[in-house]
C-alpha cells in the first residue's frame, strides 16, 4: 500500500460568487512525489507532495485533508480489465467536487456520486465519504503512445496474463470549490497479493526488499514469477549509488521498481511510469555498458520529462540522451564495467544512420533510437568539455540540477543557457554545433577521459544554518532542531507553519576540500528546489544563506538543506479552533490598552497553526501567529485601544468578547463588511480547477 499527502496547487481563487458550472478537466503533467494518481490540470499548476513510507495508513481525517483511496483488485478470471475503487473522504470546506475518470474506465457501480457526463461524475453532498467502482483495461501496447517517458515499439508496456499482471494505475481527475486551502491525501493500495508504488501496480505473490536511503527508501519487489538475474541486493546497493552519485535534485521519497518476467513480447527492456515507479524485465543485468536498472532510475530523476508539454520537441532529446548516458556512466564509476564498454556504449552515436541527424530537428532522424545513442555520445561530450574548462569545477549535472529546478516546459533555449551560466560561451558553442547540426563528436580516449573527469574537485558541505525559522516575514521566529540532531528520528517534531506565509529558514554552506569552487546550495521541498545560492568559496571557508519559500496549500512536507532536512506541517487557518476569548480589563478609559485573549486548540488530531486576526468595528486591528501540538492548548494576546468612548465588541475566529469604554456596544454583525454575506465574500468562495494526471 502506498499513502501521500498531496499539494493543491491551484490557479485561480475567485472571491464572492463562482460559475455555477465544474470545468471538464485535462490529461496533465505528474507532481512530485512518489504515490500514485499524478497530478495538475493542462492549464493548471503540478501539484507538490510528500511521500510517506510503504506500507503507511492515511492520516485521520483533517478539516483541510481530502482523502482519496484508490483500491485495486485482480481479475484472474477476466484479465482483460482490472478493478478500481476509488473512495473520496470530503472536508467541509469542500462545497462541490467533480471527478473525472480516464479513458477505458466502465463504472460498475457508484455511492455519493452521480454521471454528470460520460466519465465526470458529481459528489451528490449527501455523505462525506463518496466511492466509485470501475474497470480498466489491463493491457497496453506502445503503438503510436508515449509510455512513461519512453516511445515504446508494438510490443506490450503492460499486461496481465491472468497468473500475473503489471498495470498502470488509473489517471483521476478532480474539481472542487472551497472555502479554506485544501490538501489532498492519497493512497493506493492492491486488494490482495501484489505491490503498488501508486504509479505501477503488480498482481500477483511478490517477495519484497527495501534498502533505506538518506531521506528515502527504495523498494524492489520480485514477483514469484519471475527469475532475477542479479541479486535483489546487488540491485539495491547499484541504485543506491545512482541515488548518492546523482547529485541534481528531484530525490524522491520512494522508488518502487517491479522485475518482470522476461518472457513477454515487451516494447521495450524496461518502462519507468508516473514519478517515481518502474519496471524492468527480470533478465536485465548490472554489467551491461548501458543497465537499464540504471537507465530507469536516472529517468526517475528527471524533472524535465514530466510530459509532452513538459519538454519543447527541440529538447526531447535531452530525455533519452541523458539517461543513456549517465546510466553507462554510474556504471562505470560503480566498478562494474571497464571504460573500453563504456567507449562502445557511447560510439554507437559516431555511426549512420543516427550520426547523420540533427538532435534538435526529429524529422531528420534517420534511426527511431538516434536519441538514445547520438544523444548519449553529444551529452557526455558536453559533460567533457564542460569539465575542461572549468578545471573540474563544473559538470552538466550542475545543469541538469538547475533544469530540474525550473518550473513550466524545459526549451532547447534555456538548455543552451544554462550550460552557458556554467561553463562560458566555449562550451555553449560546441553544444549548438552538436545538437543543432548533423556534426557528430567523436568519442574521447581513455587518457582524455582521465584528464576531464578525474580532476580534483572542490567538497561542500551544506545544512541547516543557525538561527530561526521565520514566518510572515519576520512576524514569528521559531528556532529549528539542533544541526546535530537525528534527522531520521521519529521522535522529532514536526515545525508547523500557516498556509499561504512566506517562512524563511537558514542555511549554510562550507569548503571542507583543499580546492576552491563554485558551490550550489538549495532548499529542497519533497525533492524540488524552491531557492537557490551560488558563490565561489576557498578552502575552509564558509558563508550562510536566508532561504525563502511560500507553501501554497496545507499538506506535510520534507524541507532540506544538503543532508539535513525538517519535518514541515502547512496547516490552514480551519486547523485551530479559537475555544474562549477574554478581555482584561473589561473596562477602561479611552485610549488606555485592554488586553485580547485567545485560546486555542487543535481542530483535528495533527499540529495546527494559524495566523488569527483579531478584528473590531475598524476591521483586522491585530495578527498573531500560533502553531501547537495536537491535544495541546495555547493563549495569543494581542493589547487593543479604542479612542472613543462606547462598548465595543471584539472576535477572534468564532468567539466574541466585549469591553466597555463607556456608551453602548457596537457589535461586528453591525459593522460594515463584518454582515454575513459580506464575510462568506472576505473568506472567499474559491473556485478551483484540479486535475490529477500521470506523469507521460
Amino acid at each position: 500500500m502506498q499513502s501521500r499527502v498531496t499539494v493543491l496547487a491551484f490557479v485561480v481563487l475567485l472571491l464572492g460568487s463562482c460559475p455555477a458550472a465544474v470545468g471538464a478537466l485535462e490529461p496533465a503533467r505528474p507532481i512530485d512525489g512518489t504515490v500514485a494518481a499524478d497530478s495538475s490540470g493542462g492549464s493548471g499548476e503540478s501539484l507538490p507532495s510528500v511521500g510517506t513510507n510503504s506500507g503507511a495508513v492515511a492520516t485521520s481525517h483533517a478539516e483541510d485533508v481530502l482523502s482519496r483511496t484508490t483500491v485495486l483488485r485482480h481479475r484472474p478470471a477476466d484479465p482483460d480489465v482490472f478493478e478500481a475503487a476509488v473512495t473520496v473522504d470530503v472536508p467541509d470546506s469542500v462545497t462541490e467536487l467533480e471527478i473525472e475518470l480516464e479513458r477505458g474506465a466502465t463504472v460498475e457501480s457508484m455511492a455519493g456520486f452521480e454521471r454528470t457526463g460520460e466519465r465526470t461524475f458529481r459528489w451528490t453532498e449527501d455523505r462525506e465519504e463518496a466511492t466509485i467502482r470501475y474497470t480498466m483495461p489491463a493491457d497496453r501496447r506502445g503503438e503510436g503512445e508515449r509510455v512513461g517517458v519512453h516511445s515504446a515499439s508494438d510490443g506490450y508496456a503492460f499486461v496481465d496474463t491472468g497468473d500475473w499482471g503489471v498495470v498502470a494505475v488509473p489517471d483521476v481527475g478532480l474539481s472542487l470549490r472551497r472555502t479554506e486551502p485544501v490538501g489532498l491525501e492519497e493512497t493506493v493500495r492492491v486488494d490482495g497479493p501484489g505491490a503498488t508504488g501508486g504509479d505501477i501496480a503488480f498482481f500477483g505473490s511478490v517477495r519484497e526488499y527495501e534498502r533505506a536511503v538518506d531521506g528515502g527508501t527504495i523498494r524492489l519487489v520480485v514477483p514469484d514469477a519471475a527469475t532475477l538475474r542479479e541479486s535483489p541486493e546487488a540491485i539495491l546497493t547499484s541504485l543506491a549509488d545512482a541515488r548518492e552519485r546523482l547529485e541534481v535534485g528531484a530525490r524522491n521519497d520512494e522508488v518502487f521498481v517491479v522485475a518482470v518476467p522476461h518472457e513477454i513480447d515487451w516494447g521495450s527492456r524496461g518502462i519507468q511510469y508516473g514519478q517515481s515507479d518502474a519496471w524492468v524485465v527480470d533478465d536485465a543485468t548490472l554489467d551491461d555498458p548501458n543497465p537499464v536498472w540504471l537507465h530507469e532510475y536516472v529517468h526517475t530523476r528527471q524533472r524535465l520529462s514530466g510530459t509532452e508539454t513538459g519538454i519543447e520537441p527541440e529538447a526531447e532529446w535531452i530525455v533519452e540522451g541523458q539517461a543513456d548516458y549517465y546510466a553507462g556512466l554510474l556504471a562505470l564509476e560503480n566498478g562494474r564495467t571497464e571504460f573500453n564498454e563504456f567507449r562502445r556504449l557511447l560510439e554507437r552515436g559516431e555511426q549512420s544512420p543516427s550520426a547523420d541527424g540533427t538532435l534538435v530537428d526529429r524529422s531528420t532522424w534517420g534511426d527511431e533510437r538516434t536519441h538514445y545513442v547520438k544523444g548519449a555520445l553529444v551529452y557526455g561530450e558536453i559533460d567533457r568539455r564542460l569539465r575542461l574548462e572549468t578545471d573540474g569545477d563544473r559538470t552538466l549535472a550542475d545543469v541538469f540540477r538547475s533544469l530540474n529546478a525550473r518550473e513550466g516546459a524545459m526549451t532547447e533555449a534555456e538548455f543552451l543557457a544554462a550550460i552557458e551560466d556554467a561553463g562560458g560561451v566555449t562550451v555553449r558553442t560546441v553544444a549548438e554545433r552538436y545538437t543543432r547540426t548533423n556534426a557528430s563528436p567523436e568519442m574521447w580516449t581513455r587518457s582524455q577521459h582521465a584528464a576531464a573527469f578525474d580532476q580534483p574537485v572542490a567538497v561542500f558541505e551544506y545544512g541547516l544554518g543557525p538561527g530561526s525559522l521565520e514566518v510572515a516575514d519576520g512576524a514569528w521566529e521559531r528556532e529549528l532542531p539542533s544541526a546535530t540532531a537525528d534527522t531520521d528520528s521519529e521522535e522529532r517534531d514536526a515545525i508547523a507553519i500557516p498556509v499561504g506565509e512566506s517562512v524563511t529558514i537558514p542555511g549554510r554552506v562550507a569548503n571542507v576540500g583543499e580546492r576552491e569552487g563554485v558551490y550550489d546550495a538549495t532548499l529542497q521541498v519533497d525533492g524540488r528546489v524552491v531557492d537557490h545560492y551560488s558563490g565561489r568559496l576557498t578552502p575552509g571557508a564558509e558563508t550562510s544563506h536566508r532561504f525563502s519559500w511560500t507553501p501554497s496549500e496545507p499538506g506535510e512536507y520534507e524541507v532540506r538543506v544538503g543532508s539535513e532536512r525538517l519535518s514541515v506541517v502547512v496547516r490552514s487557518s480551519a486547523s485551530v479552533t479559537v475555544t474562549d476569548l477574554r478581555v482584561t480589563p473589561d473596562s477602561t478609559d479611552p485610549g488606555e490598552p485592554v488586553t485580547a485573549t485567545a485560546t486555542v486548540e487543535a481542530a483535528d488530531d495533527r499540529p495546527a497553526t494559524a495566523i488569527l486576526a483579531f478584528k473590531t468595528v475598524d476591521g483586522v486591528v491585530a495578527e498573531r501567529p500560533v502553531a501547537i501540538r495536537s491535544g495541546e492548548t495555547a493563549t495569543v494576546d494581542a493589547d487593543l485601544r479604542f479612542d472613543e468612548g462606547g462598548r465595543y465588541e471584539i472576535a477572534v475566529g468564532e468567539r466574541t468578547a466585549t469591553v466597555s469604554v463607556g456608551g453602548p456596544v457596537t457589535r461586528l454583525e453591525e459593522m460594515p463588511g463584518f454582515g454575513l454575506s459580506a464575510a462568506l465574500a472576505a473568506v472567499g468562495i474559491v473556485c478551483v480547477r484540479l486535475v490529477l494526471a500521470r506523469r507521460r
